[in-house]
This record gives C-alpha cells, sequence and structure tokens, in this order.
C-alpha cells in the first residue's frame, strides 16, 4: 500500500507474470501461480493464506516443462488448472492435475490430463466458465476461438467447433461471461467482439482500439469493465454498446488488467504498467450518478519486466 508498509508476501526462485485463485477450495484462500524462465525449470506453486491471515505458505511444489504465459485454475475442481506455455519456439496449452498427495514429501508430479494441441497460431488464454461445473474449455490464439469438451476421467479433450476471428483481427485475450455459458467476449487489437458458443459466430463488437483486458461482473447482467493502455478503465452496459456508462482514469502508464470482485458489486482491482494495482468502488449502473472512487493503490518498488505480472495480482479479488 503506498505510503504504508503492510501486507502479506510470497518469494519465488523465479519471475512470474502469472496467478490465480483457486475459486473452488471454498474453506481456504489459496492461489496458484507459475514462473516465467528461459533458462531453468519452471515452477507451479500452490499457496495457502494462513487462518489467522498473517502468512503465505506454499501447500505444493512442482515442475513445469516450460515457460508459464497464461494459467487459470479450474472453477470447480480445486486440482486442476490451465496453463499457456511456451518453449521458446512455440507456444501450447495443457490442463493439469496435482496429485492427491501433493502434501507429502517426494510427492508425484504434475499429471497432465489434456494437450489443447489444435492451435496453429500463438495461444494467448484458456477460459473456464466461472460459474461452476461445465466440461468445456475455450482456448483462444491470434486467429481462433476453440471450444473443447474436457473429460477429465479419461484424460481428454476434444475439438468440439472453431472459428476464425478474420484475417484483419488479431485476438489477445478474453473473458466468459458468468450469466451465460455460451457467451465470451473476446478482445482484439481493434475491437472487443462477442461470440455465441452455440452457432460460434460473432453476435456484435465494439471498436475499441488497445484493449488488453476485459472481466464481466458476476453480480449484474450486461456489465463489461475494460482495460485500455493510456485511456484507463470504462464499464458497458452490452445493452447500449455504443458508449461506455462510467469512465476511470486508470494508470499514470497503461493499463493492462482489470478484475471485477465477485462478492461485491462495483468493487474493481486495476493494474498497470506503472507498477501499481489500484481498487476502485465504480457506479455499475446508467441510471445512477457516474461516480467512482479510488480506495487504495498498491505500488511496487520494483518494475516488472512484464506488466501480467502485476496485473495477476487481480486474483487477489
Amino acid at each position: 500500500m503506498q505510503g504504508q508498509s503492510s501486507g502479506v508476501g510470497y518469494g519465488l526462485k523465479y519471475q512470474a507474470r502469472c496467478i490465480s485463485d483457486v475459486k473452488s477450495d471454498t474453506d481456504h484462500t489459496s492461489f496458484i501461480t507459475g514462473t516465467l524462465s528461459l533458462k531453468e525449470e519452471n515452477e507451479v506453486h500452490l499457496i495457502r493464506l494462513t487462518s489467522d491471515g498473517t502468512e503465505l505458505i506454499c501447500e505444493g511444489l512442482f515442475s513445469h516443462p516450460n515457460e508459464i504465459w497464461d494459467l487459470a485454475s479450474c472453477p470447480f475442481d480445486q486440482r486442476i488448472f490451465s496453463t499457456v506455455f511456451s518453449s521458446g519456439e512455440s507456444y501450447g496449452a495443457a490442463i493439469w492435475q496435482i496429485p492427491e498427495l501433493y502434501g507429502q514429501l517426494n510427492s508425484p508430479q504434475l499429471e497432465r490430463i489434456a494437450s489443447l494441441d489444435a492451435h496453429a497460431s500463438k495461444i494467448k488464454s484458456v477460459l473456464w466458465w466461472p460459474s461452476g461445473r461445465y466440461d468445456k474449455v475455450v482456448s483462444i490464439d491470434d486467429e481462433n476461438i476453440y471450444l473443447w469438451s474436457l473429460d477429465s476421467s479419461k484424460k481428454s479433450a476434444q475439438v468440439q467447433s472453431q472459428e476464425s476471428s478474420g484475417i484483419l483481427h488479431s485476438l489477445t485475450g478474453g473473458a466468459w461471461d458468468p450469466h451465460d455459458v455460451n457467451a465470451v467476449a473476446a478482445t482484439s487489437d481493434s475491437s472487443i467482439q462477442f461470440w455465441d458458443l452455440r452457432t460460434m459466430k460473432k453476435t456484435n463488437s465494439i471498436e475499441r482500439p488497445q484493449v488488453h483486458s476485459v472481466d464481466y461482473d458476476s453480480k449484474k447482467k450486461h456489465i463489461l469493465v475494460t482495460a485500455e493502455d493510456e485511456f484507463g478503465l470504462h464499464v458497458w452496459d452490452l445493452r447500449m454498446p455504443k458508449v461506455p456508462i462510467q469512465g476511470l482514469p486508470g494508470h499514470a502508464h497503461w493499463t493492462w488488467a482489470v478484475k471485477c470482485n465477485p462478492e461485491y458489486e462495483g468493487l474493481l482491482l486495476s493494474a498497470g504498467t506503472d507498477s501499481a494495482v489500484n481498487l476502485w468502488l465504480a457506479s455499475m449502473s446508467s441510471e445512477n450518478e457516474r461516480s467512482f472512487l479510488k480506495f487504495l493503490e498498491f505500488q511496487f518498488l520494483k518494475r516488472f519486466r512484464y506488466a501480467g505480472t502485476v496485473a495477476q495480482s487481480t486474483a487477489l479479488l
């Protein structure tokens, strides 16, 4: 927190750019993170906050064969997660399972449940539907969106459908609507695209350059938040997508990531290349006064090489 020395820290041996909260661990506050080392064998850390909230402890440490560029925890099974990784020459994605005896010494290593190996272009992210058990995952690369059927018991993933975004659009990521299992928002270099997974067709788009991150409000339907380079944060009502219903100033430099709090409406966390993470309270309705309040700014003393390192601090929501 800027101007104060407070909070709980956890050290990693190598640099990391992604962290995910373990949503399905309802008994603890847990996180999973993966490292990004070009020369060394990378690691996945399972981290848990102690019951008194004073310490982050390592519950499991596992080797991972490649640099981890994206990581997401399964919303319905705390032992399953996905990674997007790079070998330095190519990108891949896989679904992993943490072994049952992970708390013991000499525990077995991560088990690869399935490889998402249909991609020919650079993979950007893997999405899980955030609202409960669903046997599908979405993967996004530069040019395509894939819908996969996942069977963890048979350790397999099959492409159910796939569609190209078009030659004029380079996809960068996305978010899955928690209110609609068939709706995904994908970011590109020039727009936000909205896809219906039943038909694998675009249903709408918002022409908006330099959008790095999007997230849906889990408490309120039709509300989407965007993080945009020098334009800060914007709140959109997708029933009226021509103009945003709220704007927030963002960061001193580019704004690279945003997350909505899953429990409290209007509470947002953003991260930027100014090495800061900001906590906001914003109006999420077009009917209310367009006001916002920046509660806190967490200033990181060291500027990270990858903005994603700071950006993924949003998992703390």
